[in-house]
């Protein structure tokens, strides 16, 4: 056992592991950002797939901004987000009534059938049907796995904790990125073997599952006081953990006295502030670009000039920067704070977005390439973009929700949370590339107004919660806010 000391926790061996096992969910939806883009501009699958896309695409004077609008060629993206809203509310019904742990396998076992049956498919409604049961894995994963993470990280260090889940999604990102260029090389089936290869990680999460324990705070929410005692005590490493155990017991006492619903319960003041901030910084992360660029970055690649492979090669190089910037964020989340990081995202994404805009527009006619320069120049943009939300709205727009509604909102409130990136990641996913044909370059100005207004958000109505503990909230945080402290 390891013996690092931390107030009154140590962090273990088993604890670490809990964390690392669980945060597997978060790879499996990172993988899947940076798969299907990779996947969708494999000629061997749009041959098979979409080969009206393919044609066009050979098309001698083709238009780069609108060579793969295809509205059932976006749906193979933005189905499994659309499952994946939906499930998020089964799964927060799941993670309340049958606990984190069980939650999480069962998001592993939708995770492999997916894999499998995507690998396989022969026809569109084999794939997109793979996609969805994928999309399930996801919604329960993303419901289940940061409120693990965050209910049984210590309170110093829960924010580096929290941001496994994204620095996961990060690596899952990355080796779909370098699955993608080599299977992009073997002809027919290495968009086959791109998609299979989601089963791996799925069944070592299916594993973890078994190996990991339920939150002392899911233990005691459905009646098991000793156990959650004796899990506490394991996952802290030490023996003195009744002053931790008898906040856990006090926030669950007052969530057993609310009689109403938990929708209800949403709009008490006590909610209001996390539902609202919880759900927009899921819209804002989208509307941040990011996943338009993770999604699709081959294509987009390819409709700045780049051939097939170097296109994927790039894509390969911002995963790199997308991992090590993540670890950025855990390093300085709980020594900074959530604000401060967030902010400065939001200006260097600005400068980032604005300065992309601006050469493709001046720079990439629709039948014309960038030179080596300006398309050098692009990817370093695309990089410093990338490595700003990676240590900020990427993380963190997980992190704030997770730990900032109260108990008895907590699992309902943030799968409003979760649905809501599902849906605004489904929306980009569906609509991106006829927005790219439609608006051309201007569409990184479109993202830039978006941007400025997050940082807006933020200043004004984003309190600081590094540091406080998570049934402390209300009285620390919301009543103390000069905006939120009207509601009380």
């Amino acid at each position: 056992m390891l013996n690092v000391r931390m107030n009154n926790s140590k962090i273990t061996v088993y604890v670490v592991s809990c964390w690392i096992f669980a945060a597997f969910g978060g790879l499996m939806f990172g993988y899947d950002i940076g798969i299907s883009g990779g996947v969708s501009a494999m000629d061997d699958f749009l041959i098979k797939f979409f080969p009206h896309v393919y044609q066009t695409k050979l098309h001698a004077k083709e238009n780069n901004y609108c060579k793969y609008d295809n509205w059932l060629l976006q749906l193979f993206t933005s189905s499994l987000y659309i499952s994946a809203l939906f499930a998020s509310f089964f799964a927060s019904k799941a993670a309340t009534k049958l606990g984190r742990k069980i939650t999480i396998l069962t998001a592993s076992i939708f995770f492999i059938v997916g894999a499998v049956l995507s690998a396989v498919a022969e026809n569109k409604l084999m794939l997109i049907f793979g996609r969805i049961l994928f999309g399930v894995g996801v919604g329960f994963g993303n419901e289940t796995v940061p409120l693990f993470l965050t209910e049984v990280a210590p309170i110093q260090h829960r924010g580096a904790v929290n941001i496994m889940f994204q620095l996961f999604v990060t690596i899952g990102i990355f080796i779909a990125n370098l699955v993608n260029y080599g299977t992009s090389m073997i002809h027919p089936y290495g968009w086959r073997m791109s998609l299979g290869f989601a089963a791996i990680p799925a069944v070592i999460l299916f594993i973890g599952s078994f190996v990991i324990t339920d939150t002392p705070t899911s233990l005691v929410e459905r009646g098991n006081e000793e156990q959650g005692k004796s899990t506490l005590v394991k996952i802290r490493g030490v023996s003195d953990v009744e002053a931790e155990y008898k906040e856990i017991i006090a926030a669950c006492e007052q969530a057993k006295q609310v009689k109403q619903l938990s929708l209800k319960n949403l709009l008490k003041p006590a909610s209001i502030p996390p539902l609202v901030i919880g759900v927009l910084l899921q819209v804002f992360q989208q509307f941040t670009g990011i996943n338009a660029i993770m999604f699709y970055a081959p294509v987009l690649f390819q409709t700045m000039g780049f051939k097939a492979n170097a296109s994927l090669l790039s894509s390969v190089i911002t995963g790199i920067v997308n991992v090590g910037s993540t670890f950025v964020s855990i390093y300085l989340v709980d020594k900074v704070g959530r604000r401060k990081l967030l902010l400065q995202a939001c200006c260097q994404m600005l400068i980032s977005q604005l300065a992309i805009g601006t050469i493709l527009v001046t720079s990439l006619s629709e039948t014309g390439t960038l030179n080596r320069t300006l398309a050098a120049i692009v990817v370093f943009l695309v990089c410093t973009y990338v490595m700003s939300f990676s240590w900020s709205w990427g993380p963190l727009g997980w992190l704030i929700p997770s730990e900032t509604f109260p108990l008895e909102t907590r699992t309902t409130g943030f799968a409003f949370a979760v649905s809501t990136n599902m849906l605004f990641t489904s929306i980009i996913a569906q609509l991106f590339l006829t927005m790219l044909c439609t608006m051309k370059a201007y569409i990184f100005f479109f993202f830039s107004g978006w941007i400025v207004v997050m940082g807006l958000f933020v200043f004004f109505f984003l309190p600081e919660t590094k540091g406080v503990p998570i049934d402390s909230m209300v009285e620390r945080v919301w009543m103390q806010h000069p905006i939120w402290k009207r509601l009380f």
